[in-house]
């Protein structure tokens, strides 16, 4: 699932080394993957009125249904 959100984010950024993801499970087995990108290129993971971070939440959440695992994405500033 990181890979996935790892490919979106650096196809939408100008300066896509700074993008910074990780993967944790929480003990209920929720995955949380966090999303870190350079400050300029904020704007861009989150689009205009969330639109794109929303669309990339809706593609986690169908990836992780077909391995019947629950995921969140948190972006960080």
């Amino acid at each position: 699932m990181k890979e996935l959100i790892e490919f979106i984010a650096k196809a939408l950024v100008d300066n896509p080394d700074a993008i910074v993801i990780s993967e944790d499970e929480d003990a209920d087995g929720t995955i949380l993957v966090k999303l870190a990108a350079a400050q300029e290129d904020m704007g861009r993971v989150i689009g205009k009125q969330g639109r794109t971070a929303k669309a990339m939440r809706t593609l986690l959440n169908a990836k992780a249904t077909r391995e019947n695992k629950r995921a969140v994405l948190q972006i960080l500033e």
